[in-house]
């Protein structure tokens, strides 16, 4: 046990003051103590600061500024006007000033995320696709964390292998699954399809929104409108809010979804 201090009692005064200075002796111990805490406080302040001086100073964010030639075609288009297909092609066609063969490409709002499907266009888009069937060298390459495939086709019997890399596959949209028609006893079958020009698209992972090549600047603009009517049909006019249409340099033109 502690060593127990002597007090006096009996005398009303003397235990009056006694107490004092036991309040007194409390009161200093605890602003040594909150004097230490704030002295420990300030050498933490102080060691963050070091720390931000010691960091690079973050680069102001510049917004590139868009080129004369972007602005010119951007003059050509009018933002409160609803284009038919046939119109939007041919403005893109007028605005362009690249001297490369750029994609067209069709941007929508849908009303949710999760649509997803397949097409085949009246015509090739231009893009190459990379279909790949599961054997015993494509596991080699998932294994290795190589994926040189744009759509991935397999036998029934090679799924129980393709489970584990399910976590991989499934996010970026290239695990075969029945209803995408990329399980089947007749792989070659289904690739033949796939590479004929068969389009499986879908909305962003997490907000309503698909983007999705048509064809070439270069083509005709009858099969760019064919491309772009059979698109529109596979994902339903009923689920689409607003569509624009553009190419690789070009600003977009709203379609009128009333016209298709």
């Amino acid at each position: 046990m502690g060593k127990m201090k002597p007090r006096t009692l009996g005398v009303e005064e003397i235990e009056k003051k006694e107490k004092a200075k036991q309040k007194e002796k409390a009161a200093e111990k605890k602003s040594v103590v909150a004097k230490a805490m704030t002295d420990v406080d300030d050498k933490e302040v102080d060691k963050v600061k070091v720390v931000k001086k010691s960091l690079p100073a973050k680069k102001p964010t510049v917004k590139k500024a868009k080129g004369a030639k972007y602005l010119k075609s951007k003059k050509m288009v009018d933002s409160a006007k609803k284009y038919s297909l046939e119109e939007a092609v041919a403005l893109l066609k007028k605005m362009k000033y690249t001297g490369f063969d750029e994609s067209v490409e069709i941007h929508m709002n849908v009303e949710k995320t999760g649509l997803k499907g397949e097409v085949e266009l009246p015509h090739a888009t231009g893009k190459t696709v990379r279909v790949a069937i599961v054997n015993d060298a494509v596991l080699n390459e998932l294994e290795s964390g190589k994926m040189n495939f744009d759509i991935l086709i397999t036998h029934p019997s090679f799924m129980p292998k393709l489970a584990k890399y399910a976590k991989v596959l499934g996010p970026k949209g290239l695990m075969p699954n029945p209803k995408a028609g990329t399980i089947s006893p007749t792989p070659e079958e289904v690739a033949k399809k796939f590479l004929k020009g068969t389009l499986r698209w879908r909305t962003e992972p997490k907000f309503p929104l698909i983007h999705q090549m048509v064809g070439k600047l270069s083509y005709d603009d009858a099969k760019l409108v064919e491309n772009l009517k059979a698109f529109i049909e596979a994902v339903g006019k009923i689920h689409i809010f607003q569509a624009y249409l553009s190419s690789t340099m070009t600003p977009g033109v709203r379609i009128d979804l009333e016209k298709v």
